[in-house]
């Protein structure tokens, strides 16, 4: 068994398979939903999640892990036989979460202090953060070294590109995670706006007057950032299962694709997109 770990978080969405088979630990978000307190995929799965918030009248609260929770689970996988701990995390400009797991590292260092913990931010979100923890995890059963698994890291972070649309941004804003894309809110309904992820902030990248102008549009995106290269790609989705097959079609007509999976977002995460949310994250291999 590696001496080394993965660690995430529960809105890099990965399928649950996956996160099984790499070996992969997830540390859950927080759901305040009125007086209850939930933990994102442990208390609250996403059928039940999703069905509820399609007649909700207000927006659940989301809060990231604390220092607490990274600890005892870093002190877990001590106690396990692992001595070199990579923490991955989604952009420390719109979650708490980095800077916990950050605040963490003095307390096991007190108790633990021959640990090593890794902690990084990956300036993305949902399924790019957890291309990162995949490729990492990957390389772990790879037995390749810290240092070789931190190259990897830092080499995707970069690269690795998220798009999204949605019926609406209403949830976005509302939750307080619109970024640099506030001036889409007043779009029509019958305008789909898309955004992606830059430099840790949602910024815009335009809107389309359909969701068939809008796959289509991002498929174009794709195929540019590409540059004639394949790709990984996760199709993420909230809700929406017919329609991020039609995504799918669209991407994989037009451009070579080496990995593809669908996966559906985190109740945490699903919460400031809303339902009817689709969208990919997608990075490009060398052939």
């Amino acid at each position: 068994m590696s001496k080394i770990a993965i660690v995430t978080d529960s809105v890099a969405s990965i399928p649950d398979p996956m996160i099984e088979k790499l070996n992969i630990h997830t540390v859950a978000y927080y759901i305040h939903r009125g007086q209850e307190v939930l933990r994102d995929l442990v208390t609250i799965k996403r059928d039940e999640f999703f069905t509820w918030m399609k007649g909700a009248k207000e927006i659940p609260q989301t809060a990231s892990p604390g220092p607490g929770d990274y600890l005892t689970l870093y002190e877990k996988l001590a106690s396990e036989g692992t001595e070199d701990i990579i923490s991955i995390h989604m952009s420390s400009k719109g979650s708490g979460a980095y800077q916990a797991a950050r605040a963490a590292l003095p307390m096991l260092q007190e108790r633990l202090p021959k640990m090593r913990v890794e902690v990084i931010d990956t300036l993305n979100v949902s399924m790019c953060q957890g291309w990162i923890a995949l490729e990492a995890a990957r390389a772990v059963l790879e037995d390749k070294s810290v240092s070789e698994i931190l190259d990897t890291i830092y080499r995707l972070i970069p690269i690795t590109k998220m798009i999204q649309t949605a019926d609406t941004l209403k949830y976005l804003y509302l939750g307080g995670r619109i970024g640099k894309a506030k001036h889409l809110v007043g779009s029509l309904l019958n305008i789909k706006p898309l955004i992606s992820m830059e430099n840790g902030l949602v910024v815009a990248l335009g809107t389309a007057r359909s969701q068939i102008k809008a796959y289509q549009s991002m498929a174009e995106m794709v195929e540019k950032s590409a540059d004639n290269r394949q790709i990984k790609i996760a199709y993420v989705h909230a809700a929406a299962k017919d329609e991020i097959e039609r995504l799918r079609e669209e991407i994989e007509s037009r451009i070579q694709v080496v990995e593809s999976f669908v996966t559906e977002l985190s109740p945490a995460l699903g919460v400031h997109s809303g339902p009817g949310t689709t969208g990919l994250c997608f990075y490009p291999v060398n052939k």
